[in-house]
């Protein structure tokens, strides 16, 4: 169809007839249907199909036929629906689809499970902010239940604004972002290591193997309360390990816990085309082993030194703290040719938050109430895997990648 004729269907008054199917789901159905209107050469302006459980709903909006032949085309879908054991609904009409209002986003909604109420109440507050919906579909139905709204006429950062209060009360995450080819384009996905990446605190199993661990913990409750800031606790906490034999790092390594779904998250973000990196304020002796064995494309963290075989109690080089860290997102993204815009970043605590803020797209994931209020959305489920979910990327989509590379 030639952009005149779309342009004519949106403006002009010419007739056109929303053909609409539905019943039980079998194989040639849509083929079915346009075979019947094809006898009566009319063109397909508009498509829509959709299957639930075994159930479809098959829309046409198509050109009126000639003068004298709508009540015959009517007869004749009708005659064949019946035959196909379905129902049929034709309504008339003018022109093509309204246009969508300014303003296109994306909101994907999480929850285990996603209540009726819910779902009730992210719509209602999408209506009030101004915006209409115009689609929904479901990206994936576990470890969470995840369906992504597509909203137009209420500019992205609002619409944002408005659902995140909503959200936080509902019991479900709600990610909010701008429609747009720039979703689909190569982009770099950074994320914070410890509670994030990993279920643990590379400090304090350290501390395990020094028995430090009530000293480590001591100083990292007088940085929680604004007594050292996190460069003071860093060097603090690392002091305490003066001494240990650098045997233990190994030990470390062996003891660190992958959080659920980091395997699959990064492995479907490389298959994308993505880059993935880590930055932490933990240390390279352990992200330097994660970037190998993960098939990271960036890594930073602080280093541990080591003389003679034991650790110093020091950290040599540039410290990564929260300011580091948005510093290395840039970095990280100026290597690899993106844009900060197309930039995702994931962290869990208050040093992530300048990273967060940067990034395109920042995930505040399992993290504290200050965090999640000053990050784009937030992720409250112990999956990382869902992080695919804000990205447009379907559980099916991710299970038939794993399937082909197996087979």
């Amino acid at each position: 169809m030639s952009a005149s004729q779309t342009s004519s269907y949106e403006s002009s008054d010419a007739p056109t007839l929303l053909v609409k199917i539905f019943g039980k789901d079998r194989p040639g159905i849509t083929a079915g249907l346009f075979d019947t209107l094809a006898a009566y050469s009319v063109d397909v302006v508009d498509i829509e199909q959709v299957v639930t459980r075994g159930r479809i709903v098959l829309c046409a909006l198509v050109t009126a036929p000639d003068r004298g032949l709508d009540g015959d085309l009517r007869a004749t879908v009708h005659s064949w629906a019946e035959s196909m054991k379905m129902q049929a609904e034709i309504i008339s009409g003018h022109g093509d689809n309204r246009p969508r209002g300014l303003g296109r986003s994306l909101v994907t909604v999480l929850g285990h499970p996603l209540t009726a109420e819910a779902t009730a109440a992210i719509a209602a507050r999408i209506t009030r902010a101004g915006g209409n919906i115009d689609r929904i579909f479901r990206l994936a139905k576990y470890p969470v239940t995840a369906v992504e709204f597509a909203v137009s006429g209420v500019e992205t950062e609002v619409l944002r604004t408005a659902l995140m209060t909503e959200a936080a009360a509902l019991g479900v995450d709600v990610a909010v972002v701008a429609a747009g080819l720039h979703r689909r384009a190569q982009r770099l996905v950074v994320m914070d290591v410890d509670s994030t990446l990993i279920q643990d605190e590379v400090i304090e199993l350290f501390a395990a193997h020094a028995g430090c661990e009530d000293k480590v913990a001591e100083v990292t409750a007088a940085a929680m309360r604004g007594e050292l800031d996190f460069e003071q606790s860093l060097h603090a906490r690392v002091a305490l390990l003066e001494g240990l034999d650098a045997s233990v790092v190994d030990k470390v390594r062996a003891e660190v816990r992958l959080t659920p779904g980091a395997r699959t998250l990064i492995r479907t973000l490389k298959r994308l085309g993505f880059q993935v990196g880590v930055v932490s304020g933990g240390f390279t002796q352990v992200t330097d082993d994660l970037k190998e064995r993960l098939g990271l494309d960036f890594a930073q963290a602080n280093t541990l030194e080591i003389i003679d075989g034991r650790l110093t109690g020091k950290v040599t080089g540039e410290i990564v703290d929260r300011a580091g860290k948005a510093r290395l997102l840039s970095r990280f993204a100026a290597e690899a040719g993106v844009p900060l815009s197309q930039t995702v970043a994931i962290g869990d605590g208050a040093n992530d938050l300048d990273m967060l803020n940067a990034a395109g797209l920042g995930v505040a994931f399992n993290a504290k109430p200050v965090v999640r209020e000053a990050a784009h959305t937030a992720v409250n489920f112990p999956f990382l895997d869902t992080v695919l979910y804000l990205l447009g990327v379907t559980r099916e989509e991710v299970e038939a990648a794993d399937a082909h590379v197996e087979d």
